[in-house]
């Protein structure tokens, strides 16, 4: 769904709310409260799963999204938006995302790149549906049922992954330990202490990923969110904008697994600087001169297989810098860091929106940078981590 908010932004700019001052800006508020909402939940869901389980989260996270769809659909303002796209379905969409990324690693250890790869595409596959979902119904039956036509959808599919999902150490039940045939005491759900490991704040390998990781991915969703318009500024149709974010979104699909696989293979650590090097580079190379329609589909294509290398790997790195023992509170730590990266595309809107440029320069120039910043970044922790800049970490 985050993948699809580009195409609404582009509807709501032309058909809704044109000619409203700074609309392109608020608008884009709405699509960066989903990224807040899901870097936020990470401590929330820690508590929830360790007394009730992952099918409660999952149950609670669906019920959020369809309502905050459904009432969506009776937007009039953009601060409408707000509350229903951005923190209903927001949180909603949290919870289900953490449970994406907390269930694999209790299943998969040596695959672990590849499984969580395999995981994560699923958004690119959404990505690739959902914009030509969007825009069809959306031409046909108005914005407000295609909210809730949506929300239906989410409703069926989430049934699904209620039934599904399965928890291989369950943190809610009591465990009995049989030992020479007796019961052992059975073990009690966590603490709140235990829960949070406060220590890995003490850990300066940690702190250094997790400042790299968000200047890395300040504005990985800004052309997300901003290519179908884009596209519209230099004279194309809503059908290739349309396009580009389902092309976007496919090899964004495509690029998660491959990232996974290669990462098992070559060092995690060392696909993410790769990857960052090349999505930076990607856009002030490509992005910057792009006025046509092949050429923006070629950034389209480029950016989309490397730019999410990080939302791929997150998980088995945080695990490879704080051991599993630390693990569920640092995965929490980063989710929760990660709502500085979402305000990206915000910032660059507010900047764009209030200095002298050609429209869309400061998206470039801002996402470009702050790649190559975190690549460099990267480069040093892997330096900290090893004493070396060629080695497989």
């Amino acid at each position: 769904m985050t993948f699809g908010i580009g195409v609404f932004q582009a509807y709501f700019e032309k058909e809704v709310f044109y000619g409203v001052p700074n609309a392109q800006f608020q608008l884009s508020f709405a699509g960066t409260l989903i990224d807040v909402m899901v870097s936020s939940a990470g401590p929330l869901f820690q508590i929830i799963q360790s007394r009730f389980g992952v099918r409660t989260i999952i149950a609670i996270g669906a019920l959020m999204m369809v309502l905050g769809l459904e009432l969506a659909g009776f937007t009039t303002q953009i601060w409408h938006l707000y509350l229903t796209q951005g923190l209903l379905f927001g949180i909603g969409a949290a919870f289900l995302y953490v449970t994406s990324l907390s269930v694999p690693s209790q299943w998969f250890y040596r695959r672990r790149g590849l499984s969580f790869g395999i995981v994560t595409s699923g958004s690119g596959v959404g990505g690739v549906v959902l914009p030509f979902i969007i825009t069809d119904l959306t031409n046909r039956v108005g914005f407000a049922w295609t909210y809730r036509i949506l929300g239906l959808m989410y409703l069926g599919m989430n049934t699904i992954a209620f039934f599904l999902v399965k928890e291989k150490y369950p943190q809610n039940k009591k465990i009995k330990v049989a030992e020479d045939g007796e019961e052992q005491p059975a073990v009690s759900p966590p603490t709140l202490r235990e829960i949070f490991d406060f220590s890995i704040f003490k850990d300066s390998t940690f702190l250094l990923w997790m400042v790299a990781s968000v200047i890395a991915t300040l504005n990985f969703f800004t052309p997300f969110f901003f290519l179908p318009s884009y596209a519209l500024y230099n004279g194309l149709t809503t059908t290739d904008g349309t396009a580009f974010s389902a092309v976007l979104s496919g090899a964004s699909c495509i690029g998660r697994i491959g990232i996974g696989f290669v990462g098992d293979r070559i060092g995690r650590i060392n696909t993410l600087i790769i990857c960052s090097i090349i999505s930076g580079a990607t856009v002030l190379g490509i992005w910057m001169i792009a006025y046509d329609y092949n050429t923006i589909m070629a950034f389209a294509i480029i950016y989309g297989l490397f730019s999410s290398a990080y939302y791929t790997l997150v998980s088995p790195i945080t695990a490879t810098i704080v051991g599993i023992q630390r693990y569920p509170t640092a995965l929490s730590t980063m989710l929760l860091s990660n709502a500085i990266s979402s305000l990206g595309p915000t910032i660059a809107s507010g900047i764009q929106n209030n200095i002298s440029a050609p429209p869309y320069l400061i998206y470039k120039v801002y996402t470009g940078a702050t790649y190559l910043l975190g690549s460099l970044l990267l480069l040093g922790l892997k330096i900290k981590m090893t004493r070396r800049a060629f080695t497989k970490i």
